[in-house]
């Protein structure tokens, strides 16, 4: 199929139609973002052998949407698209890339994101988790790109690992003392300086960014008594290193897989309830939208077994890939007696709305030139004004090149377009077949030209990240 471009330009959603917050006072904004836990992971989703209570009332406290989708399969391109409003055909970081000494590639210094937005118009911005966005003396790092605090690891590959030896507090190393016998676990770390934030006393409304490791392997945590019961509950004999399963990267050996990924679920929901808990008392539910979601779908790493625990649900695929199962994510957003309670939500949606959904619920108007529509028409229960998508569109630079678009209940997907000039188009009827099991492209000649358009149009070709075989 011949190539071309098409230059879009898509434009900043924020709907005004709605009633104006910023007469009111600005919410408190949460965002939760776990760390390649899958839709299936929990218990509101179908999850039936890892325990959620907290996240399961998260859900009936609010909306569980069903069609969301991630900005990428992997991390650090996620994580861009979150940040900036933007799909991986535009974004600036659309890949896991490293630098040194520490971190990954950075966003440019005039970057356009949601928190430097938000702290331009009076709130306060904190990073509690994994940045992954920019090394250690780049522009990238999060208080250049509007953050007033951060917490914890600048370097998502150092994040595999749950014992380091240092995390980071705004500027400063952090040293921890983890090759002693007081080894500090990060994910508890990073929670309790989260609810910290939280129990200050805040004058200015607060964006607060959670993006937390769990259950990224390697697979590792307290031996306690939640994992000791996921190991009585599964009755799975050890594992030896020599059975095949190798260790991930430096991080200690699992002999217990199965249970280690079902208590750091378990832990992650704990940090939810805390989370929760900390709202109520003090008066704040009324005022915070809080959202929680993951960045992709689940790994098989370090011993870890989605299939055992279904962890994509009915979907197709896992991290690494651009079926749903690597991209369709739970999402849940909570907002008391705004967002309507034990409501669920099938309006076609991505990370990359987040940017507009948080201006227009702090009341903030942007001409921001993205990709996202502000979603708070839905939350709000105003469905006749929610603006729709035409297309989402996902490009991933590894495994050799590859790139997805859906379009109402069609999905494409294209593979090998780093190696190929015109590879084979797959196509699915997500209504007919959601787990993308029955190719009928070479059934549906004009829906594929019609998708092919849509994958031209929205790659935008970067020198930084090339992806077809012809920008090489």
């Amino acid at each position: 199929m011949l190539r071309f471009k098409i230059t879009i330009i898509a434009v900043c959603l924020v709907s005004m139609s709605i009633p104006s917050l910023a007469q009111q006072q600005r919410p408190n904004i949460i965002f939760l973002l776990a760390d390649d836990l899958g839709i299936g992971d929990v218990g509101c989703y179908g999850q039936q052998k890892i325990r959620t209570p907290n996240i399961d009332a998260l859900a009936l406290s609010g909306m569980k949407f069903t069609q969301f989708y991630s900005g990428s399969t992997v991390c650090g391109p996620c994580r861009s698209s979150f940040m900036t409003g933007l799909h991986t055909g535009h974004t600036p970081v659309r890949g896991n890339r490293g630098v040194q000494p520490e971190g990954q590639y950075p966003l440019p210094a005039n970057t356009n994101t949601i928190a430097r937005m938000l702290q331009a118009n009076g709130y306060i911005t904190a990073d509690f988790g994994k940045w992954g966005l920019g090394g250690i003396g780049t522009d990238g790092i999060p208080l250049k790109q509007g953050f007033d605090i951060f917490y914890g690891y600048n370097c998502q590959t150092l994040a595999h690992n749950y014992y380091p030896d240092h995390l980071w507090s705004n500027n400063d190393r952090i040293e921890l003392p983890n090759k002693t016998k007081d080894s500090v676990y990060s994910a508890d770390l990073i929670q309790q300086n989260a609810m910290k934030f939280i129990h200050q006393e805040h004058r200015q409304p607060f964006f607060l960014y959670l993006s937390y490791t769990l259950p990224h392997a390697g697979l590792n945590l307290p031996r306690d008594s939640v994992y000791w019961n996921y190991v009585k509950q599964f009755n799975d004999a050890p594992l030896k290193e020599t059975a095949g399963v190798k260790q991930y990267e430096s991080g200690p050996f699992e002999p217990y897989p199965h249970a280690a990924y079902a208590a750091m679920v378990a832990r992650l929901d704990k940090y939810v309830g805390e989370i929760k808990a900390s709202l109520k008392k003090q008066g704040l539910e009324e005022n915070t939208l809080f959202i929680f979601t993951s960045d992709n779908g689940p790994h098989k790493e370090g011993g870890n077994d989605p299939e055992f625990f279904n962890s994509n649900g009915i979907y197709r695929g896992r991290k690494r890939d651009l079926y749903d199962g690597g991209i369709h994510m739970p999402f849940i957003a909570s907002w008391k007696g705004r967002i309507p309670s034990n409501s669920t939500s099938n309006q076609l949606a991505a990370i990359w709305d987040m940017f507009p959904t948080f201006l227009s619920a702090a009341g903030v108007r942007s001409s921001a030139t993205i990709d996202g529509i502000s979603l708070l028409p839905t939350l709000l229960n105003k469905n006749g004004q929610q603006v729709q998508h035409e297309y989402l569109y996902w490009e991933f630079h590894e495994e050799g090149g590859k790139q997805a678009v859906r379009w109402g209940k069609w999905k494409a997907i294209q593979l090998k377009v780093s190696e190929k000039t015109d590879g084979p188009i797959e196509l699915y009827d997500l209504e007919a077949d959601p787990s993308e099991k029955n190719n009928i492209a070479a059934q549906q000649p004009a829906i594929v030209k019609q998708m092919v358009a849509y994958i031209l149009a929205a790659h935008v070709s970067n020198k930084d990240w090339p992806l077809l075989k012809s920008e090489k």
